[in-house]
């Protein structure tokens, strides 16, 4: 592994842990990853370098910025994902990114699970859902983002960003 994976594992870390405890990532953490990521491939590769790290940056904010939008992660997540995109470029970020989507929805369906409300809130989101298409309206779709299930989306990055790292390798 390069020095661009080993710097951006320190941001999963450190994003880690915040994440569990508060429920954010810092923007010290996420708005200092960016520039530093780009500086060290600017340092080791001049132009080149620069022009990976900004389209692994640009990859992984917009990516992640459309689900912050239909709220399925927080702003925070948008950000790392920059930082992740900054320092690993655009190739490990999106694979990361969908690596760590299907972990989520793993540990999601494990959380119904263990709460036992799964055929209930199956039952709630298809009454949204044929709300939704029935009255073609939005409302009935916000009327379930009141009471969505949430966990720190780092649960889903981290193994999300061990599986890359292995592919990565391999």
């Amino acid at each position: 592994m390069d020095v661009s994976i080993w710097g951006c594992m320190l941001m999963v870390i450190i994003a880690f842990i915040t994440d569990i405890r508060t429920m954010k990532i810092p923007n010290w953490l996420t708005l200092t990853a960016m520039p530093m990521g780009l500086t060290v491939h600017t340092v080791m590769d001049g132009l080149q370098g620069l022009l990976f790290s900004l389209k692994g940056l640009a990859a992984g904010f917009v990516l992640v910025l459309l689900m912050h939008v239909i709220g399925a992660v927080g702003a925070g997540d948008v950000k790392l994902f920059g930082g992740i995109g900054a320092w690993a470029g655009t190739l490990f970020t999106v694979q990361c990114l969908i690596y760590s989507v299907l972990c989520a929805g793993a540990i999601g369906i494990l959380i119904l699970l263990w709460r036992r409300e799964t055929l209930q809130r199956m039952r709630k989101a298809a009454d949204h859902l044929a709300g939704f298409f029935m009255l073609r309206s939005f409302q009935a779709l916000s009327a379930a983002k009141e009471k969505q299930l949430r966990f720190p989306f780092m649960l889903a990055v981290v193994p999300g960003y061990v599986i890359t790292c292995i592919y990565a390798a391999s």
